[in-house]
């Protein structure tokens, strides 16, 4: 993976996940694995960025509404959720947003000058 999502043209949406984890991190590292693995099969994905400090991040990108809402109802992402509701987390947020403008500085804005 990497550190940058490739991302088509906005509009797109992303869906933001902050944690807090709550110190039993037995299992968690492949569970979010498994679940990246999962996610990159999704139809709508587009992909992924994320960091794990004291305060974990990931953003994900999708097309629509839609394959939002098909990500969330997936069977084993549903079991990843509740054991990160029982178990990983102790404090959590995600939050969806459209994504109306993308630019920025990466290796192919430099790879054009």
């Amino acid at each position: 993976m990497s550190v940058l999502a490739k991302t088509p043209k906005p509009p797109y949406y992303s869906v933001i996940f902050t944690s807090l984890l709550s110190g039993d991190n037995e299992g968690y590292a492949a569970m979010a694995t498994r679940m990246l693995a999962l996610a990159e099969r999704q139809p709508g994905f587009l992909g992924v960025e994320s960091a794990r400090e004291a305060l974990g991040i990931t953003i994900s990108y999708w097309t629509d509404l839609e394959a939002i809402r098909a990500w969330k109802q997936d069977i084993e992402h549903q079991q990843a959720q509740r054991l990160g509701r029982e178990r990983w987390y102790s404090a959590y947020r995600t939050r969806i947003a459209r994504v109306e403008r993308d630019y920025g500085l990466d290796d192919e804005t430099l790879a054009r000058r």
